[in-house]
């Protein structure tokens, strides 16, 4: 039986390992400056480092990727920077990620952050995991998870999650989607199918295109059943036609037929389904939100019931004005976080959501590390801060008698963790929870959130 998510009694972390980013941070902000350092006359001496404390940490430090890697080295330097922290161990993965991940097992590392692609995961994973030295990898690949391997991107998994719990509570019950024959696409449809089956609705349409404008346009023209639906309201339109009395008296005794107006048209009925899935961008989801105007998914306008005239026949319904307050839309359109980057140019898409963290939650971090770099932090530098700063509480929590606090059992608490993009937790299997915001596409563009973060996990229960 599949696991169902339940809110957990909890309303944040606990313990010492829940405090993560308000402890990381606040000695970040001690040491932010670049004050005036002490003097003394004899130099400190060392502590012995036990085996198994150090932290390997496997970047690309060179070739493609250098760029990223120097920027998530400088965050993992952010939170274990202290003289307390476990030492670290940095190993440059562009000459493999299996080497750098034997490199660090010789050297006795406890735990190894990184590395970044899902590819570069698979390989160290082998390595580690037969060493059971466990690894948080910075992919969003949850495919290469496993026990002991922890996939800390935000996934499409994760969002997918929350957008179909989000749609559900709001009452939709029909799930499809129309995505892209990618990588990325596969996923979400794959999230989607065990989504909806975790929770009892009906298996979800999923269409896949190959991106061209044909593929597009007939992709959606079927899924929408766009042809049925114009066909069965026709005779609606038909049937609002008063009865062909309609011949008038003329009143010189000859019968004169009236021309009797044209039916209007009547606007096809909503399509299968109530909550669409989509993860285009650029032209690709341009295209996809023509379409979708012109098989009638969106930019629809709400209706009012029909009037009935007082010959009994019933008027056409009476079209509202599509307004930023018209009213919940006939179809949810739910999309990906990709889409944060240039919600301001998809008013088109008004009302659709998006699960993303909360950009507000990273402020802090934001301010330290450009104090400390001058320069913005990369999405990826949070992971790499958020991964290193809960290594550094568990070192500090770990039981005097253990010479480090790495263990499945503290990586894996319930409660997990606070992070800069909020909280996040990592489950027995290596898959990462996380709890994300809802945002709603405004009819100008740009996102809001409509449901916030929670502040806390959702617990599983059988």
């Amino acid at each position: 039986m599949q696991k169902r998510p339940v809110d957990s009694a909890r309303h944040g972390p606990s313990g010492k390992a829940g405090l993560v980013l308000a402890a990381s941070l606040a000695g970040l902000a001690a040491c932010a400056g670049p004050g005036p350092q002490p003097v003394s006359g004899v130099p400190p001496v060392p502590a012995a480092v036990p085996p198994g404390r150090t932290v390997g940490v496997l970047l690309p430090l060179s070739g493609g990727n250098a760029r990223l890697g120097q920027a998530m080295l400088a965050a993992t330097r952010m939170a274990l920077g202290s003289p307390t922290a476990p030492p670290l161990d940095v190993r440059d993965t562009a000459t493999g990620a299996a080497q750098a991940a034997q490199g660090a097992l010789a050297a006795g590392d406890g735990v190894i952050l990184g590395p970044l692609t899902a590819a570069e995961t698979a390989q160290a994973a082998a390595v580690t995991s037969a060493a059971s030295v466990p690894m948080l990898a910075y992919t969003s690949d949850v495919s290469v998870g496993r026990p002991g391997v922890w996939t800390l991107g935000i996934s499409p998994e994760q969002q997918v999650g929350r957008l179909v719990a989000a749609a559900q509570a709001e009452g939709r019950q029909h799930f499809a989607a129309f995505l892209p024959d990618s990588a990325l696409g596969h996923a979400m449809g794959r999230a989607l199918m065990q989504d909806c089956a975790a929770r009892g609705l009906a298996a979800p349409q999923i269409v896949y295109h190959a991106g061209s404008s044909a593929s597009i346009t007939q992709g959606l023209k079927t899924l929408s059943n766009y042809d049925m639906r114009v066909a069965a309201a026709q005779p609606a339109a038909q049937a609002a036609l008063p009865p062909d009395a309609a011949a008038a008296v003329d009143p010189v005794g000859g019968a004169v037929p009236q021309a009797q107006p044209a039916p209007a048209a009547s606007p096809p009925g909503p399509p299968p389904f109530d909550a669409l899935l989509l993860a285009d961008t650029g032209l690709q989801l341009a295209a996809v939100i023509d379409a979708l105007r012109s098989f009638q998914v969106i930019g629809v306008p709400a209706a009012v019931p029909p009037a009935t005239a007082a010959n009994g026949v019933a008027a056409p319904p009476m079209p509202l004005p599509v307004t930023a307050n018209a009213g919940t839309p006939q179809v949810r359109i739910l999309g990906t976080a990709l889409w944060a980057s240039f919600a301001g140019k998809l008013g088109q898409l008004q009302g659709a959501w998006y699960a993303a963290p909360d950009p507000a939650a990273r402020q802090r971090f934001v301010q330290l590390y450009m104090a400390r770099y001058h320069t913005m932090p990369t999405p990826l530098s949070d992971l790499a801060y958020d991964a290193s700063a809960l290594v550094g509480a568990l070192d500090r929590a770990r039981p005097a008698d253990r010479p480090n606090g790495y263990t499945v059992e503290a990586l894996t608490r319930p409660d997990g963790f606070s992070g800069v993009d909020g909280v996040f937790g990592l489950t027995p299997d290596g898959q990462t929870r996380r709890d994300l915001a809802i945002f709603q596409i405004q009819p100008s563009g740009g996102g809001r959130i409509v449901i916030p973060a929670a502040g806390r996990l959702a617990r599983e229960q059988s």
